[in-house]
């Protein structure tokens, strides 16, 4: 059964089950056996649910597209009815929904048999998920790295093969940057795709939503399919496409005018491998009957950047301000870093927030004029592999080069968080030092089916799904 896991998507598991070749619960306990064997090492899984996860299979399942398959949820952002959301902090350590959020019914209605949820950084801060509540999670590539963050929990579960998907979030990358270190196919949606609710309208001034992280692209597709749309109420939601996404997968797109870049707009180094990956993609998406030049938008960079963190921390202090009415906790309750961009969100006066969220929207549509040219934006996900455990320092107290930090490792993929654009990225590579590199794509606002069109064309001709990382 372990090697059904490694060698079948989501889909592919749900058709076993639905035939009857194997059970759900057949599938349910090798995905148990797995994360029992591997987690130890990995740290991934911080809530187990397999009883759980038994008791949903014999109350019975829906005849979902997922119909069978075992499932994780980030361990942030959403609730889970009598189960701990504890968002990597020992602030929300003893927080315990009494609600499902909707993005969890729908899970649910696919099929999805939910295992446990995964490792977050507290409130979703870091590119890597080091939480001092969980402790670090290991990237299965090599153990001494991280998977990334903040959905590197769920990464690492997919990468390692316990779940073949996992639910992720993104409010800076926090779905692509994780993917890209562990070798998965991410695709962050468009702003308000998924809904937020009931827990929230938006997150983060909308830059923050939901997804998964996944081997396959019609995974990712279907899923999606499954899980898109607003709630009554909602503030503001993108039109659907004509087709379903996972018809979209499947069908080559026409030729497409795609631009690429290997340099970071701030300037940040970028590794010659990750470099290289981007220019030998561009050659194959030319290969492929597409318009290829190097090309990027223009933009204030140093002022979008400064906007966006305003933003996020004026958010971030929000949020703690849910779980602690009073204002900021005393004690060990925050970690040094979280504390420091809460108190700047704290200090912050309303009159400089709308400035700041008026100037991400002015840049915006600078960087949207772009795709009026183009269809596609293709760069570099990351400015290199993913790092060793303990790169990032989540004790610092300096907000300002906490920030020059992730940008330098992530210049990217925070773009369309702004611009609420649909990005993707593709592990298309594999470093000298034997990690993931990844390859990200941007579309214009609203063109997920564009982006799966072109991931499953790339796919087809250069397959990822064999190329996994080492035993543990």
């Amino acid at each position: 059964m372990l090697e059904i896991l490694k060698s079948h998507d989501a889909m592919a598991l749900a058709d076993l089950v639905r035939r009857r070749k194997v059970s759900a619960l057949e599938v349910l306990q090798a995905s148990i056996n797995a994360a029992e064997r591997l987690n130890p090492d990995l740290n991934a899984i911080i809530t187990p649910l397999y009883d759980q996860a038994k008791a949903q299979l014999e109350a019975g399942l829906p005849e979902g597209p997922f119909y069978g398959v075992p499932f994780l949820v980030k361990d942030l952002a959403v609730s889970m009815r009598g189960v701990p959301t504890t968002m990597g902090s020992r602030l929300a350590e003893k927080n315990v929904p009494a609600f499902d959020s909707e993005i969890i019914s729908r899970y649910r209605r696919a099929g999805l048999v939910i295992m446990g949820r995964t490792n977050s950084s507290e409130f979703g801060l870091f590119t890597a998920t080091e939480p001092k509540l969980h402790g670090p999670t290991n990237n299965p590539w090599n153990l001494r790295h991280s998977p990334g963050g903040s959905s590197g929990g769920s990464a690492a579960a997919v990468a390692a093969g316990i779940v073949p998907m996992a639910h992720a979030t993104d409010g800076g990358g926090s779905i692509r940057i994780p993917a890209a270190c562990c070798g998965l196919f991410g695709l962050k949606p468009t702003r308000a795709r998924i809904t937020s609710g009931p827990d929230g309208g938006e997150a983060i001034a909308g830059m923050a939503v939901q997804h998964a992280l996944c081997w396959s692209v019609r995974d990712s597709a279907a899923l999606l399919d499954a899980t898109a749309g607003p709630m009554p109420g909602d503030p503001y939601f993108p039109g659907r496409p004509s087709t379903t996404y996972l018809e979209a997968a499947g069908q080559d797109p026409k030729p497409l005018r795609i631009a690429f870049s290997a340099k970071a707009p701030n300037g940040a180094a970028i590794d010659k491998e990750a470099a290289r990956a981007v220019i030998d993609v561009a050659g194959l998406c030319e290969d492929l009957g597409h318009e290829v030049v190097e090309d990027a938008p223009d933009f204030a960079v140093e002022a979008l950047q400064d906007a966006f963190l305003k933003v996020f921390a004026a958010n971030c202090m929000a949020n703690i301000l849910r779980l602690s009415p009073g204002g900021l906790p005393g004690g060990d309750l925050l970690e040094p870093l979280t504390r420091a961009v809460a108190e700047m969100g704290r200090s912050m006066d309303a009159t400089s927030y709308i400035h700041a969220l008026q100037l991400l929207h002015r840049e915006a549509r600078n960087i949207a004029g772009f795709y009026e040219r183009f269809d596609i934006w293709l760069t570099p996900t990351l400015a290199g592999p993913a790092p060793r455990t303990g790169y990032f320092d989540n004790d610092q107290t300096d907000v300002e080069e906490w920030l020059r930090q992730i940008l330098s490792f992530s210049p990217f993929t925070f773009l369309c968080n702004v611009t609420g654009q649909p990005a993707m990225t593709l592990p298309l590579a594999i470093s000298g030092s034997s990690l993931p590199l990844g390859c990200h794509f941007a579309a214009p606002y609203g063109r997920e089916d564009m982006l799966f069109s072109l991931a499953g064309q790339i796919e087809r001709a250069t397959p990822w799904k064999d190329r996994r990382p080492p035993a543990l």
